[in-house]
């Protein structure tokens, strides 16, 4: 019954990673004029209402609800990008910039829980896809930066 309450801890931690990353990618959206990278933005906020619908079913058959708030801290790291924003303006070199922290940010938290040893295996395996494609989202978001000319 522990494994069951740590592993709902868990999902539910990464649920609200993926609210703060659907979150941070909508701001990003509104940032940018650059019609590739809405695209872009909007397939990353795809994959997370994606990811955080699994998580969520998954919390519920383990029998609790899905938590659907947001991080103190991913609400803190955006009221400061905002801020940053009024300052630096929103060049799209700034704004991958920032999408890039916030994919490191999901990516070290997706690791966190695969150290968690009271995973089971097949949560594990969920966990482990989602990684791989979130791994793929931050080379390309990676990439997008690297190739942006900063302003």
């Amino acid at each position: 019954m522990e494994n069951n309450k740590a592993t709902i801890e868990t999902l539910n931690d990464l649920v609200q990673i993926n609210n703060d990353r659907i979150k941070g990618f909508e701001n990003a959206v509104k940032e940018t004029e650059d019609a590739e990278l809405v695209t872009v933005f909007n397939n990353k906020i795809l994959e997370s209402q994606q990811f955080r619908s699994t998580l969520t079913e998954e919390v519920q058959v383990l029998g609790a609800d899905g938590d659907t708030s947001t991080s103190v801290s991913g609400t803190i790291h955006r009221t400061w990008l905002e801020l940053k924003a009024k300052f630096t303006g929103h060049s799209p070199h700034g704004i991958l910039e920032d999408c890039e922290f916030g994919e490191d940010a999901i990516k070290k938290a997706y690791q966190s829980a695969l150290d968690e040893e009271h995973l089971p295996a097949y949560i594990r395996d969920i966990l482990n896809d989602q990684k791989a494609i979130l791994d793929q989202s931050h080379d390309e978001i990676k990439a997008l930066r690297d190739s942006s000319v900063e302003n």
